[in-house]
């Protein structure tokens, strides 16, 4: 990957605009005692909804949820919890009210997108995300600094769980299954919450996630191709490994006829364009859907208490690049210098525009139909599937891109409670956090996202641009968006992180004299 621009311009916006919008602009508390009015719940347990209820928020704790009246009917006063001196009281009826969001994997922006953490977490906050499992990044180092500000909430942010590249900041190579073991003892020992693989040696492999599982710490695989074929899905739950990322690796344990997939044989790994346009061919090279090997894998997954974590959102482009690249959120929230890296290049991870087009797109449109079939019957099984983003690539904007995985979960085919779920529960039990997030459950953590319509309905209000409708009137209106974001029992403005973030994308463009266009169009 490359700088494409200067980024000094825009690193010193931020750390002005980080100074002139401090936090109490944009959040209210935390409070002794929060309640929240009026509000009709819908929880990530996959319970239906139910309202209208009162939650009472003490200490950062939810200590209750009264259900205190009937749809249509007139609440009685006399039946809700009382408010104490120094409490707020947030009036939310004919809101809904859900568990924060996890996102599973999610990149704390980047050097080369010119994206930096102030502007990436307000989006995240923005879409109601309050945990994010960070897959490797700048470093363990950058990561926990901003986990330990998060935590203390002296930045807006969401809960950090930061997961290291397996080798990253190593002085030698890790060559040997000992090498393996003691990187993991140092990983551990810096504070990281678990290892991101990529892939490599078998030995090494199975030493690291043997040493990691003793050690307590949880794991995630980008299964690349380069070690695939050695090492797939199969081998990693077998040893260990708690969740897989994408869908790389997948369908190798499931190949019948052959061991690698059918490269062509002028294939360079390091041409984007080859590496991704093959990629789209494989789900059709492992086994049928429903058939014997299919089901032994899948069930073997599922026993071994294996997570998936999709990420189909990151691959949409493959499949229809025009609708990604006229996302309409790109001209008002996308950065120029992110903008500039999502452009087809050589060089730039996930900008594989050499030559894409209707046959490239197609065979994505088949490969998403496997893939889909695979994790919607895992779910159905009872495995465990988590909703996560792997914004900052191939047009995906970060907090957007996670209300468009929740889209395409719904195409693979789970009802909107089991996509609530996925997005919550499923991701807390994934990460071990299950009996701090992931419900509204008493005892748990003030962590809720609130919006005035019912994201069941239509999940499109969930996005910072909301949904578009057509009033009684004839009139075109926007609806939704996250009105509150609450994360450690503190009060978040959601849609005033979203002006904040136009105001500084505006300040950016405004200072290159920067305009959008699309790829190769004259102004």
């Amino acid at each position: 990957m490359i700088i494409k621009r200067c980024h000094l311009a825009l690193l010193l916006t931020l750390i002005l605009f980080s100074k002139a919008f401090s936090q109490e602009n944009l959040s209210e508390g935390p409070f002794e005692q929060l309640i929240i009015r009026g509000v009709t719940l819908i929880n990530g347990n996959g319970a239906p909804p139910l309202g209208p209820v009162d939650i009472e928020v003490v200490n950062n704790r939810i200590k209750s949820i009264k259900v205190v009246g009937y749809p249509g009917v007139e609440i009685k006063t006399s039946d809700r919890p009382q408010l104490k001196a120094g409490g707020k009281e947030l009036n939310c009826e004919g809101m809904y009210l859900l568990p924060g969001f996890v996102d599973m994997h999610g990149h704390i922006g980047g050097i080369a997108q010119g994206a930096e953490p102030e502007y990436v977490f307000r989006l995240w906050m923005a879409h109601g995300i309050t945990t994010v499992r960070e897959p490797s990044g700048r470093g363990i180092d950058f990561a926990l600094d901003l986990k330990r500000k998060s935590a203390k909430n002296e930045i807006i942010a969401p809960r950090i769980m930061a997961y290291t590249g397996f080798g990253q900041d190593s002085d030698d190579p890790i060559n040997t299954p000992e090498k393996a073991r003691e990187w993991v003892r140092k990983n551990a020992q810096k504070g990281a919450d678990g290892v991101k693989f990529f892939g490599a040696e078998p030995a090494i492999m199975a030493a690291a996630l043997d040493e990691n599982k003793k050690l307590g710490l949880r794991s995630a695989c980008h299964h690349a191709q380069l070690s695939v074929a050695r090492w797939n899905v199969i081998n990693s739950a077998r040893a260990g490994l708690t969740s897989m990322e994408h869908w790389y690796g997948l369908p190798e344990a499931l190949f019948e006829d052959r061991t690698v997939q059918n490269y062509p044989l002028d294939y360079n790994y390091n041409n984007e364009q080859d590496r991704f346009e093959e990629a789209g061919k494989l789900w059709k090279q492992a086994a049928k859907p429903y058939s014997d090997h299919w089901n032994k894998d899948m069930d073997e997954l599922i026993a071994l208490d294996f997570t998936l974590d999709p990420t189909f959102n990151i691959y949409e482009a493959s499949r229809d690049l025009q609708r990604a690249r006229r996302a309409e959120w790109h001209e008002i929230y996308t950065l120029p210098s992110l903008w500039d890296f999502y452009q087809p290049s050589k060089v730039s991870h996930g900008s594989y525009w050499h030559y894409w087009g209707t046959e490239q797109e197609v065979a994505w449109k088949k490969n998403y139909q496997l893939w889909m079939t695979f994790v919607n019957e895992y779910k159905n099984r009872g495995g465990r599937v988590t909703t996560g983003s792997d914004s900052g690539f191939i047009f995906q904007l970060y907090g957007f891109a996670y209300i468009r995985e929740m889209e395409l979960l719904r195409e693979a085919g789970f009802h909107p409670l089991e996509i609530i779920k996925s997005a919550t529960l499923n991701g807390a039990e994934a990460l071990g956090m299950q009996d701090e997030i992931g419900s509204v459950t008493e005892g748990k953590l003030a962590d809720l996202v609130i919006v005035e319509e019912n994201p069941l309905e239509n999940l499109k209000v969930l996005y910072g641009t909301g949904a578009i409708k057509l009033t009684d009137n004839n009139e075109v209106v926007r609806v939704g968006g996250v009105k509150y974001t609450i994360k450690d029992g503190i009060i978040y403005d959601a849609k005033g992180l979203l002006r904040e973030v136009k105001e500084m994308v505006q300040a950016e463009k405004d200072k290159l004299n920067y305009q959008f266009k699309q790829p190769g169009m004259k102004p």
